[in-house]
């Protein structure tokens, strides 16, 4: 058998299914976060900020924000500065946030600033899709990365420093409003959409609170009927989330990367009988360098150099074998050894076999 010199990652997609929590298979519809973005200005930065010169916004923003405090400068004038930077701030808004509370938000360079460490964060709303504002950030950076140069042009640069975030950052200004207090009744949404999966859902919610409680609407969400009391929905979502199910096994599939040669099968993937014709073609190159001298004797010659090339090309295990009926993941790996494949082998034989019928299983290639 050759020497493999691929890694085959063979992990169970699928695998026996185990028990799981609902809490860790499915989510209550509109219980999510919330996304939000601002623009602002970073000052107090050691000479690392904007060239103004080369981003005329950082200069704009300033002047608008001294204009907020009775500061006009003169028409015309064009400061330059180098210890601020014109940044964008963005922040998840948890569900259920309230007024008061405090989010981590992380704060982008989005002009030509060399780094924003030691820099400072200046008041800036922070809004939703909606163009609505959700929350206020401001505060001192954490830059984790670093920025060094010398006067002979040679620097160094450890992660990214023109990227710093301001933990507990932004104070939350507005509530967004959330459906779970709605109506009758809540909806669970599987995170992978699956009917066996949700059918489980529904047996075992009705099973542990009662019959008719739960109810499929498709796939992905189950539909749970409950109290309309805030302390009793709560308790009984507690409830819900925290009930065992046996999750649907997934379906079976192949991906192969074929840029590094990994490949990933499932735990159900069949493959049918089928003979096939493994081999590889190998083509050699040699150049060799030869002079060409003039006779001993002889007048006006010189020395010439002349490339010879050698090419040759065979194939290389170039065999016809049989697969049997495979049922079990140890036997595709089993004989995946014993052909001795290589990872382009591999992606090919698989694509062969997905084109012949061979293989029962879905077969992805990125």
């Amino acid at each position: 058998m050759r020497n493999l010199w691929i890694f085959v990652g063979l992990l169970l997609l699928s695998g026996l299914a185990n028990a799981e929590r609902i809490k860790d298979l499915a989510h209550v519809a509109g219980v999510r976060d919330n996304q939000l973005v601002g623009y602002g200005l970073v000052v107090g930065l050691d000479g690392s900020g904007d060239q103004t010169s080369q981003t005329p916004f950082t200069v704009q923003s300033l002047q608008n924000m001294l204009k907020q405090f009775g500061i006009v400068l003169p028409p015309g004038s064009n400061p330059r500065l180098k210890n601020i930077a014109a940044v964008a701030i963005h922040a998840n808004l948890p569900a259920f946030a309230k007024v008061g509370q405090t989010i981590d938000v992380t704060v982008s360079s989005i002009g030509n600033a060399k780094s924003l460490r030691g820099g400072s964060l200046l008041m800036s709303p922070l809004k939703g899709a909606d163009g609505r504002v959700y929350a206020v950030a401001q505060g001192d950076l954490l830059v984790s990365g670093l920025n060094a140069s010398g006067s002979d042009g040679s620097n160094i640069t450890v992660n990214v420093p023109s990227v710093g975030t301001i933990p507990n950052g932004a104070t939350v200004e507005r509530v967004v409003p959330n459906p779970f207090m709605q109506g009758d009744s809540f909806t669970l949404n599987l995170n992978r959409s699956d009917f066996t999966t949700a059918n489980r859902l529904v047996k075992a919610i009705n099973e542990t609170v009662g019959p008719g409680i739960a109810s499929a609407v498709d796939a992905v969400s189950i539909r749970v009927s409950a109290p309309s009391e805030p302390t009793q929905r709560v308790a009984f979502a507690s409830l819900v989330e925290n009930i065992v199910v046996n999750p649907g096994e997934a379906a079976a599939r192949v991906v192969v990367n074929s840029r590094t040669g990994t490949v990933v099968i499932g735990a159900n993937v069949r493959i049918m009988p089928a003979a096939v014709s493994h081999g590889t073609l190998v083509v050699t190159v040699t150049e060799n360098q030869q002079a060409s001298q003039p006779g001993a004797f002889a007048t006006g010659g010189q020395t010439v150099v002349t490339q010879q090339s050698d090419l040759s090309a065979e194939f290389k295990g170039n065999h016809t074998f049989m697969i049997p009926p495979i049922v079990t993941l140890q036997d595709i790996v089993d004989g995946v050894n014993r052909v001795g494949a290589t990872p382009a082998d591999i992606v090919a034989i698989l694509q062969a076999l997905k084109q012949a019928g061979a293989l029962r299983a879905e077969l992805v290639v990125i």
